[in-house]
């Protein structure tokens, strides 16, 4: 999930900050660069005022193969340095699929004064998302159809409905984004962003990325290890995991996370969940099992919340404990009154769904188009359920929403994009990587491997609920980010916060 999207549902409304935009930098163009590629690393941003913010496009090749035979353009917006400039810090929220360019809006909320002064922060929406060439797929009752139903994988027929219905959402995509579609992998938009990197007068890449950003930072140390400054891997992604053990470290990750909200739940005088923290579990269980018989009823006589509904609007709470009392009040809604207007409500925030049932954010069909390129599971139907049976088994509560998850993938219209085989980035200067105890979506176990992969890194560990830490945790964690930050001061290695 995209950390503005998470930032909104614990209720942060971000202060402005703003200062002026002076002259910029003189692009920053390597040796040795195809003549096409040289035109694209000049070129000059216009940048023009977008309401507190200054904004801009800038060119890249739709193919990197073929640099020569097509161009997109990404959207940038900055936050000029308030004081003296080092240079810039690019910003990438996750997903994937977050918008840049919506987290920049929220820099003077997350980012420290210190780093606000020394450098133009910039938020960039990575290929094939919000402003930057999107993936477009469905239409606002589509989209619900798709992403609110719950499958009957079990069964051969409903097997095949899941299948047909995921294959139809890629041609979707393919039809109404065309070339682009084919072009949109984490590798694609790490070369991106070391032309970002240059057009603004950068020598070395300065970067803080949450979630899956820290995949593209980490890819973009590997393949450009010489060019990397200080880079901030936060609520970190191991790359070298399958997508099962990817999809079962996140399974196990979001039931750790929601017994600790069950023990949090029991320490309430009004906690609408009753007896031992298993037997809670259980009662939190079969509520989705019951959705799952007959989709619960809400105030609006349209809609109704599906388990699958009902899984998502839980997990956009388990990212941050702060909202976790949100949760309450949907639990005991559904309890205690017999419907779940919370969980629709919880559930339409994080698929960033408006009250007219439109999406104005591609966020959902850019996490599967970028995620389908960057790989695809295994999708016999035998390997499908044996993998379901291990989800239940490190996850009883919460598994089987985790199950069947090469679905979409399965029939994808187009290949997968180019990948990373070593991601030690050997010769790159320090790079610090985060990891939360208790992190729901990026469990601290791919933190810690993480570190280990990136041959220069350092591990730095917040103990803690929620998903990422910087920006929302403690006085440790903000001193040693910002302290590397802007001063270059490597956190000692295995720094516990």
């Amino acid at each position: 999930m995209a950390l503005a999207v998470v930032l909104a549902v614990v209720g942060c409304t971000p202060p402005r900050h703003q200062a002026p935009l002076t002259p910029r930098p003189s692009p920053v163009v390597p040796e040795g660069l195809a003549p096409e590629l040289v035109e694209l690393y000049s070129q000059t941003p216009e940048w023009v005022e977008c309401g507190e913010l200054h904004c801009a496009k800038m060119r890249v090749p739709l193919d990197w193969d073929a640099p020569g035979e097509g161009e997109i353009e990404l959207s940038l917006a900055m936050d000029p340095a308030d004081g003296e400039r080092q240079g810039v810090l690019f910003l990438n929220p996750g997903g994937p699929g977050g918008s840049g360019v919506e987290l920049a809006e929220s820099a003077s909320i997350i980012l420290g004064d210190e780093v606000l002064e020394a450098f133009d922060v910039v938020g960039f929406d990575p290929r094939g998302v919000g402003g930057s060439s999107p993936v477009r797929c469905l239409d606002g009752p589509g989209t619900d159809a798709l992403f609110g139903r719950d499958f009957d994988h079990e069964s051969e027929a409903g097997l095949a409905e899941a299948f047909a219905a995921w294959e139809a959402f890629g041609q979707a995509c393919l039809e109404r984004t065309g070339e682009v579609l084919g072009h949109i992998g984490t590798v694609s938009a790490a070369k991106d962003l070391d032309v970002l990197r240059a057009v603004l007068g950068d020598e070395k890449l300065h970067y803080l990325g949450y979630s899956y950003g820290t995949e593209l930072g980490a890819t973009y140390a590997a393949l450009f290890p010489e060019r990397v400054g200080r880079l901030v891997l936060d609520g970190a992604v191991d790359p070298t995991l399958s997508p099962r053990e990817l999809n079962l470290g996140q399974a196990e990750g979001f039931e750790n996370a929601l017994r600790s909200y069950v023990e949090y739940c029991h320490s309430l005088a009004d906690c609408p969940l009753t007896g031992s923290v298993e037997e809670s579990l259980g009662q939190i269980h079969e509520l989705s099992e019951r959705a799952r018989r007959s989709p619960l009823r809400t105030s609006d006589p349209e809609r109704t919340v599906t388990a699958t509904l009902m899984f998502y609007g839980a997990a956009i709470t388990l990212y941050d404990n702060r909202s976790w009392r949100v949760l309450t009040d949907a639990i005991r809604e559904v309890l205690e009154e017999g419907t779940a207007d919370t969980f629709l409500y919880l559930a339409d925030f994080y698929f960033e769904r408006e009250e007219d049932g439109s999406y104005p954010s591609n966020k959902t069909e850019a996490f599967h188009a970028i995620s389908c390129a960057d790989g695809r599971a295994d999708t016999d139907p035998a390997t499908m359920r044996a993998e379901a049976a291990e989800l239940l088994s490190v996850a009883p509560t919460l598994g089987k929403a985790f199950a069947f998850a090469g679905l979409p993938c399965a029939r994808w219209p187009v290949p997968v994009d180019e990948q990373v085989e070593d991601f030690s980035a050997q010769g790159a200067a320090p790079i610090v990587v985060i990891g939360t105890t208790n992190d729901p979506a990026t469990p601290y176990a791919w933190a810690q491997n993480l570190a280990k992969i990136l041959h220069p890194a350092v591990l730095v560990t917040f103990e803690g609920e929620g998903h990422t830490a910087y920006g929302r945790s403690n006085a440790c964690i903000e001193e040693a980010v910002e302290d590397y930050l802007v001063e270059g001061i490597v956190p000692q290695d295995g720094l516990w916060c």
